[in-house]
């Protein structure tokens, strides 16, 4: 009989294989069986039931990713409920928000984690929205009766809440027979009984759902890891050796660091599967001609459609004559869809916007409506349910789909999904802003936000141009996840307008080239590469600032780097920042970590921490 539940998949290999291990983190030295896994799940579901959690409620999840939130989501799946992961890197007024609108009673947070040292969860209550109450993940049996829940493939799994164009996060609604649509029977990845796959990402992004339950409804174990940008590059390499991982997920950006600076770390691993932003060609071609995985593989996928809705296998063979990597070919149970403004399919090797349809489509956005009714929608010709991604592109000779850009103003940056138009709402909304724009800039790791500003006279009366760009992302930060604050604000004079009447954004990203800015034009803000006479100029002599400067020169592609630049005000990012890392032990001989270079205030004080260090590793 055919499962209709993630948990009832799951369930069947703890009846088939209780002690193989089901979820492992190597660095706290902690592991648990199928048996143990499920058992402690059960205890959860017993402790939500009782504090009233119904099948339908969705139940808030403050936790980073382990052993326990692997724990955590099965047990809210035991009770009949959807769990919804919160973004650890979000500020806790977005948080809040989030978890009212969920309009749960409780938030399942880690054991121990109310006295728990200072960290992204600290605080929990202080931020939660009146009426609930935190829930420490039970480390013990409560004594209370598992609830008994009845599978529906329709009922909702679990809630990602990803940027909204109007300001307002939106929540993505997935069901059950999406998740297993993912995670059985995958063409673009096959997991096994004993394999072991990697878990590395944002429990709050949706590539968690390919790490878990591609995982656990193939009877394989989940490894909780490290991301690349926590380890030194050797370390992390050296890792996926001795956890023996077989099948692991990275973000196009991580992939293409990594394809730089270690191309030859995949060799152990069965199936890599890159994600998140165009992957580069070179970047690919370099690893297949070191030592590749068993498959290389591209997916593609919004979160409205399950993770992944395409793949692409990347060989020499079938990368030959191209010059873009393509998404490729349809998950199993998936329909691909190139159609024009009508809903009507393009001619063969006509542009259109890809829309995707099969069991892996979600069943919509929390409580939006409207925003489902526009997104979500039928096609006329065959009445199949389909989601517009708002991403267009063509059918290749070969059938493969290739993706030329957005139909919107939505950005990739980093893996995540970003709508540029809640950074610029969210800018004017506080009040130093009588205009803003933001574009993404850039692409790989080097891709970043700039923001484009028209100062209020009101509200930023008391900065200089100078201090108006700190101001603005101290108000954004308050509200936005660090990945959508802009690395870089030019401030304006005034907001050129094109033939339409409105804002020319063409003009606006020129200005980015532009010299020294006069009267007439945007100040470049903060730190900058080669701005101006420097007070620490005399030590640009120093060796190792020489080596970083050029490094960061090389990372960066910034022309000059004085002394008192600091990294991120130069478009820097914990990517890159790990690219310096990786490149300082190669030519110092000296290792230092990614949030040495993303922490210190300037070049010169990363130089003095690298003489450091240099010191006390010395023999």
């Amino acid at each position: 009989m055919a499962a209709v539940s993630v948990h009832e998949v799951v369930a069947r290999w703890v009846e088939r294989q209780p002690e193989a291990c089901a979820v492992r983190d190597p660095a706290e030295g902690r592991e648990l069986s199928y048996r143990e896994l499920w058992q402690r799940a059960g205890w959860l579901a017993a402790e939500l039931a009782h504090r009233g959690v119904r099948p339908g409620d969705l139940v808030p999840v403050a936790q980073d990713r382990s052993v326990d939130l692997v724990v955590t989501f099965l047990g809210i799946l035991r009770c009949g409920a959807a769990y919804l992961p919160l973004d650890g890197l979000a500020p806790t007024s977005r948080l809040a928000d989030i978890v009212a609108e969920s309009g749960s009673g409780v938030i399942v947070r880690a054991p121990g984690a109310a006295g728990a040292a200072p960290g992204r969860w600290a605080g929990l209550p202080a931020w939660l929205p009146e009426g609930v109450t935190p829930l420490d993940l039970p480390g013990r049996d409560p004594g209370l009766p598992v609830p008994e829940v009845s599978g529906d493939r329709e009922a909702p799994a679990y809630v990602n809440f990803t940027s909204g164009s109007t300001g307002r996060p939106k929540g993505v609604v997935v069901p059950h027979r999406a998740v297993l649509r993912l995670a059985l029977n995958a063409l673009f990845c096959t997991v096994e009984a004993g394999d072991r796959v990697a878990s590395s990402a944002n429990p709050a992004f949706d590539a968690t759902t390919f790490e878990l339950w591609n995982a656990l409804c193939g009877g394989a174990t989940v490894v909780v890891f490290p991301s690349v940008t926590e380890l030194a590059m050797d370390e992390w390499a050296a890792l996926i050796r001795t956890e023996r991982i077989d099948h692991m997920f990275l973000t196009t950006s991580l992939f293409h660091t990594v394809a730089r600076e270690s191309a030859d770390a995949f060799g152990t691993v069965g199936t890599v599967v890159v994600g998140g932003e165009q992957l580069e060609l070179a970047a690919v071609r370099r690893v297949l001609a070191a030592e590749p995985p068993g498959r290389l593989v591209n997916g593609y996928g919004p979160t409205e459609t399950t993770t992944f809705a395409a793949y692409f296998d990347c060989t020499d063979e079938s990368l030959a004559g191209l010059d873009r990597v393509p998404v490729g070919f349809p998950l199993q149970e998936t329909s691909l869809h190139l159609l024009d403004a009508e809903l009507g399919e393009v001619p063969a090797g006509g542009t259109g916007e890809l829309c995707v349809g099969g069991p892996g489509v979600a069943l919509g956005y929390l409580a939006r409506p409207e925003l489902t009714a526009e997104r979500f929608v039928t096609l006329p010709a065959t009445g199949e349910r389909i989601y517009r991604t708002g991403d267009t592109g063509r059918l290749l000779p070969s059938g493969a789909v290739e993706l030329f850009g957005r139909t919107d103003r939505q950005v990739k940056l980093r893996g995540f999904r970003i709508e540029l138009e809640e950074i610029e709402r969210t800018a004017m909304a506080c009040g130093l802003a009588d205009a803003a724009f933001v574009e993404k800039t850039g692409e790989g790791p080097a891709a970043s936000l700039v923001g484009f500003v028209l100062p209020s006279p009101e509200g930023a009366a008391e900065l200089s141009r100078e201090e108006l760009p700190g101001a603005l992302n101290r108000s954004l930060g308050e509200t936005l996840p660090s990945y959508m604050l802009p690395s870089r604000w030019l401030v304006l004079d005034r907001v050129p307008f094109g033939s339409t009447g409105k804002a020319d954004r063409n003009q606006l990203l020129r200005l980015l080239d532009a010299p020294a800015a006069t009267p007439a034009e945007p100040a470049p803000s903060g730190s900058a590469a080669g701005a101006g006479p420097d007070a620490g100029a005399g030590s640009a002599h120093d060796p190792v600032i020489a080596v970083l400067r050029t490094v960061w020169q090389d990372v960066l592609g910034a022309e000059t780097v004085a002394p008192s630049a600091n990294f991120i005000d130069l478009g820097g990012n914990s990517i890159l920042a790990m690219q310096v890392a990786v490149r300082v032990q190669q030519r110092l001989d000296v290792r230092i970590d990614a949030g040495a270079v993303l922490l210190t205030d300037s070049l010169e004080e990363l130089a003095a921490h690298v003489a450091s260090t240099s010191l006390v590793a010395a023999p």
